[in-house]
């Protein structure tokens, strides 16, 4: 006979790492799939699915099952931390890109002053416009040909535990 979210959730209340291990497995795939979803990418998606199930854990006396089931309380824990987790990432790259202007911006000891404000101008100009694209967009430019990164990962043939 297989226990319910419910049941569990008191085993789990209890101390029970068997039973946490059970809900875990059971949502598992609702949770990466949507974590996959927010950071489109498997290793990211991996790790902010444990995250969540942290999050979750550390939570489980919030959880009011005259409230709803548990798997829309997980769903929508999920959904904050992932949301959470896309906001945290944007204001980094936002940041580093911003970091990356002002050290572009001083002009060396070498330029004349001329040459120092045309080079203010096409810095402003060029963090201008990565400014203005998409974060989608932004990342590879500013990885590739600012950092010297490829924005290319290699394929691998490997599957994602949490992708069943």
């Amino acid at each position: 006979m297989t226990e319910t979210d419910e049941e569990l959730l008191g085993r789990c209340r209890a101390g029970d790492e068997a039973a946490w291990q059970v809900l875990v497995s059971r949502h598992t795939r609702r949770v990466f799939n949507l974590a996959y979803r927010f950071v489109g990418r498997v290793d990211e998606a991996e790790d902010l699915t444990q995250d969540i199930f942290v999050k979750v854990y550390l939570s489980l006396s919030r959880y009011r099952p005259e409230e709803g089931a548990f798997g829309t309380w997980l769903t929508t824990v999920a959904r904050n931390q992932a949301i959470d987790n896309y906001r945290r990432r944007r204001e980094e790259r936002r940041r580093r890109v911003d970091d990356e202007a002002i050290l572009d911006i001083v002009p060396s000891t070498q330029e004349g002053q001329q040459k120092g404000l045309e080079r203010e101008e096409r810095v402003r100009l060029v963090h201008q416009g990565l400014r203005a694209l998409p974060p989608d967009l932004r990342q590879p430019i500013v990885l590739c040909d600012l950092q010297g990164s490829p924005t290319r990962r290699p394929r691998t043939s490997c599957r994602s535990p949490w992708a069943r």
